[in-house]
């Protein structure tokens, strides 16, 4: 038994249910498919040349194989937020629960400054901040925000998620001594020397806002959840397909009518994520809702092999980029490249370029597979470890 408060309105003693699979499976699909992503920053001979959503020069292939993965930061915010939400009413105090969000997320900070920015470059050039920072960040604010009312929360998510596009004519210069602020909190780029910001914070708050006010969903009976799962999901596409259609809000970069209508279809699905716009979180948080109510559905071993991957998120990142660098430059000195191209690679991309480096697209997809399968016993044994240990230390890992 355990003690749930709800908008601080009562206190009620309820039963633990079993956990949700299919939040730990969605995580698992998205994990998978973030690793794709990454295997072709360090594989593709066209990474560094090439933006692989630029719809006048893109392939499809290479187009579906980056668009694809668009899906894999708004969901882990979406679901961090529903995560917390749980937590909060299955144990946690108020409390209890801001503390955890600040701590956790401080430790996540770190962890991008630290060892996760050493794992990208093998050196630290510098500091990128990317989506474990923009975790972190949003789990620090999430920290205050669920000392309001649900329905506070549900205003300020949708009012950051809905409108922070109105503030893309602010540019930093124009700002003096603020602009460093600025760019941490919608712009990107570098700022005080040293940090590089790949994921300004603003609509990541907005989007795990939302995760955490959307936690109630989880709570409802199957059926009715996975019927209203789905319907804001659907609607969320719907809302895309409409609102990207009129071409005036939205993303800063409107469609164009190319040559192709293959093109002309590039075009209009090719969303800003950096920072997320309105539309990237309609067309990729909309099918992930979605996602979460079928993949409730799935058993056998196709769950079996997500959970594995979904309950091991944090594991399976940082080894997965130490291992994919690790693997990129053994290959590189086996065909007889300098070793010296893969150290700060995402700083200055110069040397690995001019040395010709990379495989085509269908050697990358090898080499994901073999990323994902070597990663596959590590993330088995952590995620039994969690289920059988109750160390307070787990829950930062």
């Amino acid at each position: 038994m355990t003690t749930s408060t709800v908008d601080g309105r009562a206190t009620i003693t309820v039963p633990k249910p079993p956990r949700l699979t299919s939040v730990d499976m969605l995580r698992g699909l998205v994990i998978i498919l973030m690793a794709l992503d990454h295997t072709r920053d360090f594989f593709h001979s066209q990474a560094w040349l090439l933006d692989p959503t630029d719809p006048e020069k893109t392939n499809l292939a290479l187009y579906l194989t980056r668009w694809v993965t668009h899906f894999c930061a708004p969901t882990f915010v979406l679901l961090a937020g529903m995560s917390a939400f749980l937590q909060g009413h299955f144990g946690k105090t108020r409390g209890d629960l801001a503390r955890f969000l600040v701590t956790r997320g401080l430790w996540l900070i770190f962890l991008e400054m630290t060892l996760i920015n050493l794992g990208w470059n093998f050196t630290i050039p510098g500091f990128g901040l990317q989506v474990i920072w923009a975790l972190g960040m949003s789990m620090i604010a999430l920290a205050g925000l669920i000392w309001l009312p649900r329905r506070i929360i549900v205003t300020v998510a949708v009012m950051i998620i809905a409108g922070h596009n109105l503030l893309d004519p602010v540019v930093p210069k124009d700002l003096g001594p603020a602009a460093p602020l600025w760019i941490i909190l919608h712009e990107g780029g570098l700022t005080l020397t040293a940090f590089f910001v790949v994921y300004p914070i603003l609509p990541w708050i907005g989007l795990m806002a939302l995760g955490y006010a959307l936690g109630p969903v989880l709570l409802e009976e199957a059926a009715k959840r996975r019927k209203t799962l789905v319907s804001m999901g659907l609607l969320m596409i719907a809302f895309f397909f409409v609102e990207r259609g009129f071409n005036i809000y939205g993303d800063p970069h409107p469609w164009k009518t190319l040559a192709e209508p293959l093109r002309t279809a590039f075009s209009f699905m090719n969303v800003t994520k950096y920072p997320p716009s309105l539309d990237y979180i309609l067309i990729t948080v909309g099918p992930a809702l979605v996602a979460l109510a079928l993949l409730e559905r799935v058993k056998g071993w196709a769950s079996d092999l997500l959970l594995v991957y979904g309950r091991a998120p944090l594991i399976f990142y940082i080894a997965h980029i130490f291992l994919i660098h690790a693997l990129a430059l053994a290959v590189g000195m086996a065909m007889g490249f300098q070793p010296g191209i893969f150290v700060a690679v995402l700083v200055d991309q110069t040397a690995i370029v001019k040395a010709g480096w990379g495989f085509p697209l269908i050697a990358v997809y090898g080499f994901w597979v073999l990323v994902v399968a070597a990663l596959y016993p590590l993330c088995r044994w952590w995620g039994a470890l969690k289920q059988r240990r109750r160390d307070w230390w787990l829950s930062y890992l």
